[in-house]
């Protein structure tokens, strides 16, 4: 697993090449680029982790827990509204 923000995938966006999607990271909706991800077609409720305002990883939701947690290790308060990557 790559070190960055969990989010979960609130609704792809049409147009931009179908790349981008708007993305809940902590309570916040940000869009993200989506084209770096390999596995298939991405579906609203999936958790990704973005890098740099890219999508690098789908995790489950454990994953996305862990991912939260490393964060809160490093001094990032889960409530904190911060850049998502």
């Amino acid at each position: 697993m790559c070190l960055g923000i969990p989010g979960q995938v609130v609704e792809l966006l049409e147009g931009y090449g179908n790349q981008l999607a708007l993305v809940d990271v902590a309570g916040v909706r940000r869009k993200i680029n989506i084209g770096l991800l390999d596995e298939g077609p991405l579906e609203p409720g999936t958790w990704v982790l973005i890098h740099m305002g890219f999508a690098l990883e789908r995790v489950d939701p454990a994953g996305a827990e862990r991912a939260m947690g490393g964060l809160e290790l490093m001094g990032r308060p889960r409530d904190a509204d911060s850049d998502a990557g």
